[in-house]
């Protein structure tokens, strides 16, 4: 299987207001397809690490490979393009502009990354909403949309670029029981048909235990 992201020996220390090692030495990686769920309780590191994994800290010692390319001490344009073509993001809160319809909001990254005409990005856009079963909603105000409905449009919109992974921070962390549902098998869908990488941090036990793997971290370590 190939890897698509590795992390070898990471360390992240805080300088301020006192020497404080977040993380230490942190080895871990994601083969194609797999479903990984990262666990701890709060303050352990995992949104610290996940920060690092998306390629937003370089502050850190250590390796970061994505899709089989180190990302340490690229340059910030460099790392932003790697972001966008390579890793799709799922947050707790869905960060769509309310001002614009559902599907300007897919749309987006890929204009960002200006890889493809605009009619291919429409197109693609749909596309993603249709494989969400959220298409009939693309025309609506993303401020006219439910909660779970703004889960599945920014699910969309972390897939337009075809990522190799897609990243979470406890994305079903705002949503009710049935909607978290919903959103997991959304996940599982993508690794298994798809054969997407997910790599999810979550506070939720019975998510993380349907994922393919547990890492499970305590005061900056892999336990």
């Amino acid at each position: 299987m190939s890897t698509i992201l590795e992390a070898k020996n990471i360390n992240k220390y805080f300088r301020d207001p006192v020497l404080f090692h977040a993380l230490k030495n942190i080895s871990f990686d994601i083969t194609k397809g797999e479903f990984v769920s990262i666990m701890g309780k709060s303050g352990c590191g995992k949104s610290t690490l996940l920060y690092i994994l998306s390629t937003m800290d370089t502050d850190y010692d250590g390796e970061l490979y994505i899709d089989g390319e180190l990302t340490s001490g690229k340059t910030n344009d460099e790392l932003a393009f790697i972001r966008n073509k390579h890793i799709g993001f799922v947050f707790q809160f869905h960060y769509l502009l309310p001002e614009f319809t559902v599907l300007e909001n897919v749309m987006l990254p890929a204009k960002k990354l200006g890889e493809k005409s605009i009619e291919e990005i429409e197109y693609d856009a749909i596309e993603k909403l249709k494989l969400l079963h959220i298409d009939d909603q693309a025309l609506k105000l993303a401020s006219r949309i439910s909660g779970g409905q703004k889960q599945r449009v920014s699910i969309a919109r972390a897939l337009i670029n075809s990522p190799s992974i897609i990243m979470g921070d406890e994305p079903t962390g705002n949503l009710d029981s049935k909607n978290a549902e919903n959103v997991f098998n959304i996940f599982q869908e993508l690794s298994h048909q798809q054969n997407l990488s997910l790599l999810i941090v979550t506070h939720d036990e019975e998510f993380a235990n349907k994922t393919d793997r547990i890492i499970t971290m305590e005061d900056g370590h892999i336990i």
